[in-house]
């Protein structure tokens, strides 16, 4: 069965150094024999999270937007991989309205272990490109804290990712064709990791 991916575009532009780096990304997983998914934000109606707790009953979300139909996606992938510029030493809105909204699944998850604290058994990787203008030291330090526990509550091992410092104007990242290259890489090891470990667990 192929390893299913989805990539989630994070950026408010369209074509920018965080896309390019994604599609090499899918590029050399779907090489790999990956069945892989695309996510655009930018082009979705995705309402932030009210906290509401309609979700704490049933692990379902009240808002009826876009949202609906990608649950069923995260639901089902086995590897995710978020892609973000840096604004503001974070991810952007458009990326993190998703991320909040995966309060959710965090219910979901929990009502399905009985509320009990149980240690997790990982169902599946998440990764995260991101990419920033500055060169500051702590410049990945939020969007890595913000994924870390946004795969934790869709039952996923935060794996880390690829990160870039100083690279900011439209398609800048076309001037490192090596950090393409090592991109597609990325995305080619992501599939041969998870082959070498459903064949150890058999």
């Amino acid at each position: 069965m192929k390893l299913k991916v989805i990539g989630i575009y994070g950026s408010p532009r369209k074509g920018g150094n965080s896309d390019l780096l994604l599609d090499s990304v899918l590029r050399g997983a779907k090489d790999q024999g990956a069945d892989v998914k695309r996510l655009h934000v930018r082009d979705l109606r995705i309402s932030g999270c009210r906290g509401c707790d309609g979700c704490k009953e049933t692990g379902n979300c009240v808002v009826e937007d876009d949202m609906q139909d990608i649950y069923h996606l995260l639901d089902d992938a086995g590897v995710i991989i978020l892609s973000s510029p840096i604004f503001f030493y974070g991810m952007t809105s458009q990326i993190k309205a998703l991320i909040d909204r995966g309060q959710a699944m965090w219910w979901k998850k929990r009502l399905s272990k009985g509320n009990k604290d149980k240690k997790n058994n990982y169902q599946g990787r998440g990764y995260l490109i991101a990419i920033g203008a500055t060169r500051g030291e702590n410049l990945f330090e939020g969007a890595q804290l913000t994924a870390r526990y946004f795969f934790d509550a869709l039952d996923m091992r935060y794996k880390g990712g690829l990160f870039f410092r100083g690279i900011d104007s439209k398609e800048a990242i076309k001037e490192h064709p090596e950090a393409l290259l090592k991109a597609y890489d990325f995305g080619a090891k992501v599939v041969r990791d998870d082959f070498e470990q459903r064949s150890t667990n058999h």
